[in-house]
């Protein structure tokens, strides 16, 4: 079974590749959210909303622990939350590059982060039972939790960019109650006519798009260079298999341009 992860061009052991996509995530978070909803043309805010509420009966109970892993700029984090009852324990919402999380905080953060620059302030009291996120630092490679502490982990969009997506599932396993819940939504590359248009738009239209809105020429050739490398759903599912999950499946979104794999770990 491979542990093949992200590899940026030139690059070959996992060290140098993490650094790599670190750096580049961090020189584009001032344009990410932007570039991401017009080369998706906002269909990527219904992926996550959908994702999210696929584990709502999870994330109601307000003492679930809960991950969003890689949430770089916070958009799955902010979709988890819409399913928190207020007064629940704070999502966890972890990110390597630092400028990504800086970035999402703003929009999950405590309360007294959130509004710090809003005219519309709640009251007191209800300004402490919002549901928020609290922002790590951290590689998703080696968490800085417990194990067998989480119910759930979920993460969007950036798995296929760990160096090595094996160790990747074992550090989500280890983490992981026993019967807690994973979720991985991802690209794939769909087939037949679709598949075809898709690709087209996504190695040509997409990188220029990308250089023009972001001025850098490396990531957006990037993105779907990681897409066409990532495991098909077959082979992702094999993998969750082969490092001890559950009950494991995938679910196409838009024709298969995306989807989400789900497991647990087993009891």
């Amino acid at each position: 079974m491979s542990t093949t992860g992200a590899k940026p061009a030139g690059l070959t052991d996992e060290t140098s590749a993490a650094q790599a996509v670190r750096q580049m995530f961090d020189s584009i978070a001032p344009r990410y959210d932007l570039l991401n909803h017009v080369l998706s043309a906002n269909i990527d805010r219904l992926w996550w909303l959908r994702a999210a509420r696929h584990f709502r009966a999870v994330l109601e109970r307000p003492e679930t622990a809960v991950l969003d892993v890689c949430c770089g700029t916070g958009d799955l984090t902010m979709a988890l939350l819409r399913h928190r009852p207020r007064g629940a324990r704070p999502i966890l919402a972890v990110d390597f590059a630092r400028q990504m999380l800086r970035r999402g905080a703003r929009k999950f953060g405590p309360p007294e982060l959130r509004f710090a620059n809003s005219q519309k302030r709640p009251k007191a009291p209800l300004h402490a039972m919002l549901p928020y996120a609290v922002p790590i630092e951290a590689d998703a490679l080696h968490l800085p939790l417990r194990d067998r502490s989480l119910d759930l982990i979920v993460t969007a969009f950036g798995f296929r960019n760990l160096a090595n997506y094996e160790a990747g599932l074992r550090e989500f396993h280890r983490v992981l109650k026993p019967g807690g819940q994973l979720g991985i939504l991802e690209f794939s590359e769909p087939g037949g006519l679709i598949g075809r248009a898709y690709a087209v738009y996504f190695r040509r239209v997409l990188p220029a798009i990308g250089r023009v809105v972001c001025g850098k020429n490396g990531p957006y050739n990037y993105l779907p260079i990681s897409v066409g490398n990532f495991p098909p759903p077959p082979e992702m599912l094999a993998l969750l298999r082969f490092t001890g999950y559950g009950d494991c499946a995938w679910q196409p979104y838009t024709f298969g341009i995306a989807g989400l794999y789900s497991a647990d770990r087993p009891e």
